[in-house]
């Protein structure tokens, strides 16, 4: 799947928008039958609309508009649907709605930054600090253990686990953003931040299924679980990273090119 993802950010263009799609529309079917014990759910019909409406108007000029409206749509679409359920109450209208935005933000975050002058390059510096955070924990986590980091939410996640993953990341970024001239520290920085926004997307995930006893967010990959259980950690830091470029004009690249 990295491969994949790598190859399609390098080529950019059709085949870019074509896999934040696919994965974000695999990542809904996952999360509405999630809310709908496991059977198929007709609000993942508007909140996928949205998806592909969000990767075609993202690259306009006013992308950043239009796609948060589709999103907007795409949610009251879904809520609608939800409340024309025989016997239901409010709360699985909020959750099948929130579905647009929970795929719908890190989406549209990804083809903005990927239209950025230097899209490739901090798309990928994305990538470098979630896989290497998540990589990390793992990795740490195994080899110390210690105590528990979130034991309610997820018991094997330790304090050794989350240190080591998130200075991994760190120290990845600041190789990555020095093999492009950039500057190490704000590059160590930026990792850093991206990995603690990695780490509360898996946490929030962690969340969602123990609120309705899931152990897997689906069965995409055997042994490993659904899209959303591969995905978790980019669907916090995309959005934070778009955030800090396109609102804050922060430069992820400290000043690097591609």
């Amino acid at each position: 799947m990295g491969s994949v993802a790598i190859v399609a950010l390098l080529w950019g263009g059709l085949l870019f928008s074509v896999l934040v799609a696919l994965g974000a529309i695999a990542g809904l079917r996952e999360w509405h039958r999630l809310l709908n014990a496991g059977q198929f759910a007709r609000e993942m019909i508007p909140t996928s609309a949205a998806i592909l409406a969000v990767v075609w108007l993202g690259h306009a000029a006013n992308g950043a508009v239009l796609g948060s409206f589709a999103i907007f749509l795409g949610a009251v679409g879904a809520a609608v649907l939800a409340a024309s359920r025989k016997a239901t109450v409010l709360w699985p209208m909020g959750w099948h709605a929130f579905g647009a935005v929970y795929l719908g933000l890190p989406s549209l975050a990804m083809i903005l930054l990927r239209d950025q002058p230097r899209g490739a390059a901090i798309v990928g510096a994305i990538f470098v600090a979630v896989w290497t955070a998540d990589t990390g924990a793992l990795l740490f986590g195994r080899l110390i253990g210690g105590p528990k980091f979130a034991p309610v939410l997820s018991p094997k996640k330790t304090w050794s686990g989350f240190l080591g993953g998130t200075v991994a990341a760190g120290l990845m970024e600041a190789l990555y953003v020095g093999l492009l001239h950039g500057a190490i520290l704000e590059g160590a920085a930026f990792g850093i931040l991206l990995a603690l926004s990695g780490h509360f997307g898996d946490l929030f995930e962690s969340w969602v299924k123990r609120q309705f006893r899931a152990k897997d967010m689906g069965r995409l990959i055997p042994g490993h679980g659904g899209m959303l259980d591969r995905i978790d950690s980019l669907l916090f830091a995309a959005p934070v990273c778009a955030a800090l470029v396109l609102l804050a004009g922060f430069d992820p690249l400290a000043g690097g090119a591609t």
